[in-house]
């Protein structure tokens, strides 16, 4: 996105040089991602770091309100309910395609919100890993806040670990092993010591949780850093477990599961900003648009874009019955900006941040990048080209 600095990085591109990186990754952490990982990351300019960051903050101005519980109760069924449930989410990542105004200016519009952990560790791993292999621009970084890679990794310990023992601390999945995103847990096992394990793996005794360690020795928890998506787990009646998320548990949540279902497509129809496109439950929806072409449908629940409808018509809408359960939300336009050895590139950033126990307001931290050359963002929209996949966004220093 900024002329002179992308010309410079793929001027010293190479395949080799790329495959090196991937061989490095693969190297640290015994693992190979099965996504794809982009050639590049993507430079991008102040006057769009402005914009992002205000489109961050206006966003959180309303999770940050005092009824927000209130207003999301609904989202929130009686077969997911959760006991100890925390104030306000810690993990926040805000998705934002990036368009063109009217004024021909780059501007983020929102895409999707998430109060669920995702990449925290991993993201700061290509970061750097990317600066190894390709010279880059020093006044650029993927961290805010003036947080150094260092300073970054003590905060996420501090939110997660505290003064707990990190034996008594747990990162948990469905199979982790099996999951897309392991290198994350392998990169905080790295930076952190915690253990990660199958959600068949706890014990239970009372509502003491316990799991047996490499010598069968039984080992308290007192935190349980979560990256189970809990509608998906409701359909895994195959899983052999003692430990269920609806029994109450003398255990912490690191990511509460009720903030997964609060922040999410629930809470697009509750957001008004020029970085926001109009959105509306589906069963709110006074009439259908006859411009129908310009929107797009979600369910409320649905991972990695299944169940989405790009190119709608009023009889996909006349076929759902659970209206409740859909939003309607204004299509955006993806400009191609990020300029490759072939075809340019459209861009779709995640603002990762914190919200720290007691602070007024999440803190945005670092950041995630996906590149697409398809109609949508995802693999199945990218299969067999090259300069797309996960990446990281350098930004401009101040």
């Amino acid at each position: 996105m900024i002329d002179h600095i992308r010309t410079a990085f793929n001027d010293q591109f190479s395949e080799a040089k790329y495959q090196s990186l991937l061989d490095d990754i693969e190297k640290t952490y015994r693992h190979r991602p099965p996504f794809k990982i982009s050639e590049t990351p993507v430079f991008l300019p102040k006057n769009l770091n402005s914009r992002l960051l205000e489109a961050c903050e206006e966003i959180n101005d309303v999770l940050v309100q005092p009824n927000f519980k209130e207003l999301t109760s609904k989202a929130i069924e009686p077969k997911y309910s959760v006991p100890g449930e925390d104030e306000h989410t810690i993990f926040l990542q805000m998705d934002f395609g990036i368009c063109r105004d009217e004024k021909g200016d780059l501007i983020p519009q929102l895409i999707e919100i998430q109060g669920f952990p995702s990449l925290y560790f991993y993201q700061d791993v290509l970061a750097q890993t990317y600066r190894k292999y390709y010279s880059m621009p020093d006044k650029f970084t993927h961290l805010f806040d003036g947080l150094t890679s260092e300073d970054y990794m003590k905060l996420l310990r501090k939110i997660i670990v505290g003064h707990s023992k990190v034996e008594n601390i747990v990162l948990l999945e469905v199979e982790p092993e099996k999951q897309t995103t392991r290198i994350d847990f392998l990169a905080t096992e790295h930076h952190l010591g915690i253990k990660t394990l199958n959600i068949s793996d706890l014990k239970k005794e009372g509502k003491d949780v316990y799991y047996l360690d490499a010598n069968g020795r039984k080992t308290g928890v007192e935190k349980i850093l979560n990256r189970v998506i809990f509608d998906e787990l409701v359909k895994r009646d195959d899983l052999k477990r003692q430990f269920h998320f609806t029994e109450e548990i003398n255990a912490k949540w690191i990511g509460h599961p009720h903030w997964f279902f609060r922040i999410s497509k629930y809470t697009l129809p509750l957001l008004k900003s020029k970085y926001v496109p109009e959105t509306h439950f589906l069963s709110n929806l006074a009439a259908i648009p006859d411009d129908l072409n310009h929107y797009v449908l979600k369910p409320l629940y649905s991972f990695a874009g299944t169940g989405v409808i790009i190119n709608l018509n009023r009889h996909d809408i006349n076929m759902i019955e659970d209206k409740e359960n859909y939003i309607i939300q204004k299509k955006v336009q993806y400009e191609p900006v990020v300029e490759t050895l072939d075809e340019p590139a459209k861009c779709e950033i995640r603002m990762l941040m914190l919200w720290e126990e007691g602070a007024e307001r999440p803190q945005i931290v670092n950041n995630l990048v996906r590149l697409s050359k398809g109609e949508m963002i995802g693999v199945r929209y990218n299969k067999n080209k090259t300069w797309v996949g996960g990446s990281i966004g350098l930004f401009e220093r101040e």
